[in-house]
């Protein structure tokens, strides 16, 4: 089965580089009209890829790239709410913040946007929302006592969601990537990155693309029965 987006409308957050990039040509090549907001660009999206600079910490600004999308379409059918940021450092040596700056992004802002989208889903009677995650949600990361705690949040958030929104037509659903092949993994010593090749039952590290076609899964009619899941795409990491 070929899944086609024609005519369905998607916005997705933190889309300058990695997985929201990919994401974002992935599903305009499946006929979808998308929407980036990012609160910087420094790249190029094929034609029918709208960029919108939000910062999704402040309800103002996305009020505003909300109005940018409607004033093209009239409904928003897809939001992907991928945007995260990480301020990595052990308990003792974490200031406030950045504590605080990965809160604002990581969770505040996946709860500023979908507070924003939700009620034209409502509207409309149909939405797909999806929550970017982590498998560090699950078991913890030395060194990310703040990006644990948001990526935890967003899993709580999207049951409370799909139990609240489902009456609704729309399905709220979360991915929670592995490690993957990301600028967020630039900075990580090659001697970890090999352990974590072998602790993933792949043996690989994951590519933008693997997590970009969950997200096109998780909009598609084919998960048409699925909501309030954590869907984790990691290889096999966490088992």
């Amino acid at each position: 089965m070929k899944i086609s987006l024609h005519n369905q409308t998607v916005i997705i957050t933190g889309g300058n580089g990695g997985i929201g990039q990919v994401a974002a040509e992935l599903f305009r090549s499946v006929g979808a009209e998308v929407f980036v907001w990012d609160i910087h660009f420094n790249v190029q999206y094929s034609e029918g890829i709208s960029a919108i600079q939000v910062d999704i910490t402040q309800p103002e600004s996305i009020e505003r790239a909300l109005s940018k999308v409607l004033s093209k379409t009239s409904r928003v059918d897809v939001l992907i709410n991928n945007a995260g940021i990480t301020r990595d450092a052990s308990l003792q040596k974490m200031s406030f913040r950045q504590w605080q700056e990965v809160i604002d992004v990581n969770l505040s802002g996946v709860f500023n946007t979908t507070k924003a989208v939700s009620p034209i889903m409502i509207q409309q009677g149909y939405g797909r929302i999806i929550n970017t995650s982590s498998v560090v949600a699950h078991n913890g990361n030395y060194g990310q006592t703040n990006y644990v705690a948001s990526k935890s949040g967003v899993i709580g958030m999207t049951k409370v969601w799909a139990r609240e929104l489902g009456k609704y037509g729309i399905n709220v659903n979360t991915v929670a990537p592995g490690f993957i092949q990301t600028a967020m993994i630039d900075t990580v010593p090659q001697k970890v990155l090999e352990q974590l090749h072998q602790r993933t039952s792949l043996q690989r590290m994951g590519q933008p693309l693997d997590v970009a076609k969950a997200y096109l899964f998780l909009a598609s009619d084919m998960a048409g029965f699925i909501s309030g899941h954590t869907l984790n795409v990691d290889g096999g990491l966490v088992l």
